[in-house]
């Protein structure tokens, strides 16, 4: 399984490459940063709990015209400092929750509940160049409606994996809404070691809505040549902050990177289940953990990053941690 899905990651990056022609490409002006999030439980052969994230993020570029509404509503966020570069990106996605065996049609009541995510968002941040600021309104559905069932469907019979058979008994079609608020200190202390650069980025923030609900403070440590001004690849929520958009200090650069996260859950409702309606659910864990590391390779306009994701466990009833992949590929056009 593991290789089908590799070898089909690695023809779709081969396809970007071809496509955007960074030599031709260098001296032209850009529209902005298109970038493609896969987050996968099947890179370490595990097929459960968060099991996989799909997200299309759109950031346009520095030299853009800013809309005159971001500037407006970034007046309006009273924690926003009032100099610095306004910027603004959209993302669609989609995510999908399993219990531990997805070949039982009627999975016992204490495992996670099938449930899927279907969503846009619209995101603002204001950068200082030392700190960014981010707020973001994410609206979509949970339930049928996300089609998730048919997504995971769809992909385990291309892949030849196990047919999921439990969708029948997923969370209610309920329309969701979160906002949030983050703050990350890009170069929070910064030096050199064996001839590279290191930064340390903490960040905290706060999610509220019905999906999601919680706090969240972490750090993430980079190390590379010639660190360019981002603050690490995106992420899918819930998970460490990072930017749609990069800027490479030279043609071809790399870093490597470490993080953690700590969450205090106030509502998931993956785990509590609908909010209006009965419906499955399991005893959450109120403190969730994320330990990640990974890569990032720079080539002119085309990012690709690799990130490894270890969680703690969601609900009290949870065997065994969650490890989960995950794949940026981020082009300037």
């Amino acid at each position: 399984m593991n290789i089908r899905i590799m070898a089909g990651l690695a023809l779709l990056i081969l396809m970007e490459l071809i496509a955007v022609n960074p030599a031709r490409a260098a001296g032209s002006a850009k529209n902005g940063t298109l970038s493609l999030v896969v987050e996968n439980d099947l890179f370490y052969d595990i097929d459960r709990h968060y099991t996989s994230g799909v997200r299309l993020n759109w950031v346009p570029s520095r030299e853009s015209s800013t809309p005159e509404w971001t500037v407006k509503f970034a007046r309006l966020v009273p924690w926003f400092p009032e100099k610095g570069e306004i910027r603004h990106g959209y993302a669609l996605g989609q995510s999908m929750f399993t219990p531990g065996d997805i070949k039982i049609a009627d999975p016992p009541l204490s495992e996670r509940p099938y449930a899927g995510w279907l969503y846009g968002t619209i995101g603002l941040g204001l950068e200082t160049g030392r700190q960014l600021d981010q707020f973001a309104l994410t609206i979509g559905m949970v339930g049928p409606a996300s089609l998730a069932g048919q997504s995971q469907k769809i992909v385990h019979r291309l892949i030849d994996s196990d047919d999921p058979k439990g969708w029948d008994t997923q969370l209610h079609n309920e329309p969701g809404i979160v906002v949030t608020c983050q703050r990350s200190l890009r170069e929070f202390a910064t030096t050199t070691f064996l001839g590279n650069q290191i930064d340390f980025t903490p960040h905290a923030g706060i999610v509220i809505g019905n999906v999601f609900t919680y706090g969240n403070a972490g750090l993430t440590i980079r190390y590379g040549r010639q660190l360019p001004k981002d603050y690490g690849p995106p992420r899918i929520q819930p998970g460490l902050p990072g930017s749609g958009d990069f800027s490479p200090a030279t043609d071809f650069g790399w870093y490597i990177f470490a993080g953690f996260e700590g969450r205090v859950i106030g509502r998931n409702i993956f785990l509590d289940g609908n909010s209006f309606r009965d419906s499955r659910s399991v005893d959450k864990e109120y403190l969730v953990g994320d330990f990640q590391f990974g890569l990032v390779l720079d080539l002119s306009n085309i990012r690709l990053s690799y990130t490894h994701v270890l969680r703690t466990h969601e609900f009290r009833t949870q065997e065994g941690n969650d490890d989960f992949g995950a794949i940026t590929l981020s082009v300037k056009f």
